[in-house]
């Protein structure tokens, strides 16, 4: 078993024994924990950051390699499925369809499976999760949607000191990641990824600790957690 796949299965086995408690104690079913999507340039420290919370909120992270390893398995996806509401279940293809339709892409399939794994994570909960437009699938009343950024000199110097990088590597992994992510979702979600409008909270590194940035963070979520409970209880 790869570390991926360790990684997966352990998710999956959190939400299957949570949903299996649930139903013991149907009288009073607990609400799951919200989702937090990160979307970082490359040598922010936003990876750095997405692990830190996740530890402070006790979350899985989950990044892009892990995403897209649960969209090409089809007994992933059914896992995952099978430990929803079956409310929610029902109403999952409906939510994914209206959500793209109209995109002139040629992922199709794949935005389809990304669409179902996605808003079936922020439906279970409990994790951090790295990328891959979860911010753009969930839109602004589901999870709390963070971007950080830091000036491209910072970025090239802490992939330097963080990652043994020349100054050569850190310059092209930067600019290789930057039209990477942006066309990444440009072509998917038709946005743009700098976009502040896009996010709930844009934390910039450059003077910021990341435990300050965790602690930022938690407060945000506690507060846009709190304001979502008191508006439509039955959307998805």
């Amino acid at each position: 078993m790869t570390s991926i796949d360790a990684i997966i299965n352990r998710q999956l086995l959190r939400w299957e024994l949570e949903r299996k408690q649930a139903g013991e104690n149907s009288k009073e079913v607990p609400r799951p924990e919200p989702i937090v999507t990160i979307s970082r340039e490359t040598g922010s420290r936003g990876s750095y950051f997405g692990s830190r919370l996740a530890q402070k909120l006790n979350y899985q992270r989950l990044h892009r390699e892990v995403i897209d390893a649960i969209c090409r398995s089809s007994g992933y996806r059914k896992r995952i499925v099978e430990s929803l509401d079956r409310r929610f279940r029902g109403e999952l293809e409906i939510v994914v369809e209206s959500l793209f339709t109209g995109q002139s892409v040629n992922h199709t399939d794949y935005l389809r499976h990304l669409g179902n794994v996605v808003l079936s994570m922020s439906r279970l909960g409990g994790v951090v999760l790295m990328g891959r437009g979860g911010n753009f699938i969930l839109g602004p009343k589901r999870g709390l949607h963070i971007r950080v950024v830091c000036p491209r000199e910072k970025r090239i110097e802490n992939l330097i000191k963080y990652k043994d990088y020349t100054d050569k590597e850190a310059i092209k992994a930067i600019d290789t990641s930057d039209v990477q992510r942006r066309d990444f979702v440009r072509k998917l979600f038709s946005a743009d990824v700098d976009s502040p409008l896009h996010y709930d909270l844009v934390l910039n590194s450059a003077l910021i600790d990341v435990e300050e940035m965790v602690d930022t963070a938690v407060t945000a979520l506690n507060a846009k957690m709190d304001k979502l409970s008191h508006l439509h209880h039955d959307e998805l």
